[in-house]
């Protein structure tokens, strides 16, 4: 299938085969969309023969393919399997990647080859975390972390419930963000992908390959293994993620990664982190549906004020922030 067939109205499609297929030196192939993400970005996989390569399409006016391109050099020079640059046209926002699959873990994950899974998804993280340096990436700082947290009472609670915070629901804003933030800044930085989890991580070989780490920052060691355990499209017994979590911990230990010697400090560093996390993506989310029109994002909102109730509930430090899901009905 071609552009032209498929959508002769999308010149930006039109025009990112065509430098494809120059890049290549081919004079047609098959080209169909591969998919999209919650960012302006999107990709197509061109196919000729028994090949396949893929196109992101990434509007200037709205994406910077830069740190795209030195990310993906990082995850190379870390032995992980990312894709390669192989043409790039800056200007107009296309690259030529080589394809690292058609399924991702999310697509086939289970019960059963759950273990099997996150065993490799783990073994790359700590790869990953093991190539860290300074000043190479962004710094999660406290500014970053807080304009994150930002994004739930700005989307989530003032354009989604249509409310405005109390005074009192501030001060239990204000409070609970200190805690996360606070405890964030005080774990050890590493390399973060910021998105590690099973939807960006590609069936591949060697497995897995790593999808979407344009964001990547310098920051807590715990965020990339709560996000991959903590999804936002798929949920697991508390049980397994627990035995997931320490199986990171031993590997992490093992590599003589800065994680916290004693387990028990390294699980609230990650029960927090992921706090932190969880109020950004609802955040999120609901930026997606009211400012991008994508409203399918949404549906999933549920999980994470259950991953919120989760870690608050009883839990004396963050009863501020239990105090404020209660007061705007956000239950489990």
């Amino acid at each position: 299938m071609t552009t032209e067939t498929a959508a002769p109205t999308d010149v930006r499609a039109i025009a990112a085969r065509r430098f494809a297929l120059d890049a290549l030196d081919l004079h047609n192939a098959d080209f169909a969309p591969a998919s999209a993400d919650a960012s302006f970005r999107r990709y197509f996989r061109l196919s000729n023969g028994g090949e396949s390569w893929v196109v992101m399409d990434a509007p200037p006016e709205r994406e910077d393919c830069k740190p795209f391109i030195r990310i993906a050099q990082l995850l190379l020079d870390a032995g992980l399997n990312g894709p390669r640059v192989l043409a790039q046209d800056l200007d107009h926002g296309y690259l030529l990647l080589s394809d690292l699959g058609r399924q991702t873990f999310l697509h086939v994950i289970n019960a059963d080859n759950a273990d099997a899974l996150f065993t490799a998804a783990i073994t790359a993280l700590v790869q990953w975390q093991a190539a860290s340096r300074p000043e190479v990436l962004p710094p999660y700082d406290e500014a970053l972390l807080a304009r994150e947290l930002a994004l739930f009472p700005e989307w989530y609670v003032a354009k989604h419930l249509q409310q405005t915070f109390t005074a009192e629901q501030q001060a239990w804003w204000e409070a609970g963000c200190r805690v996360l933030i606070d405890r964030a800044l005080a774990q050890a930085a590493v390399f973060v992908h910021r998105d590690y989890m099973p939807r960006n991580l590609m069936v591949s070989e060697p497995n897995p390959g790593v999808l979407d780490f344009q964001d990547a920052v310098y920051g807590p060691i715990s965020y990339d293994v709560v996000s991959l355990f903590k999804d936002a499209f798929a949920s697991w017994p508390a049980e397994r993620v627990a035995v997931w979590r320490r199986q990171y911990w031993d590997a992490a230990r093992a590599a003589q990664l800065p994680v916290p010697a004693d387990y028990a400090t390294f699980v609230r560093d990650f029960d927090l982190m992921g706090l932190q996390r969880h109020l950004k993506v609802l955040g999120i989310f609901a930026r997606i549906n009211y400012r991008d029109d994508k409203p399918a994002y949404l549906a999933d909102t549920p999980r994470f004020i259950r991953y919120v109730r989760e870690v608050v509930d009883g839990d004396a430090e963050l009863a501020p922030l239990a105090q404020l899901f209660d007061s705007l009905n956000l239950h489990a």
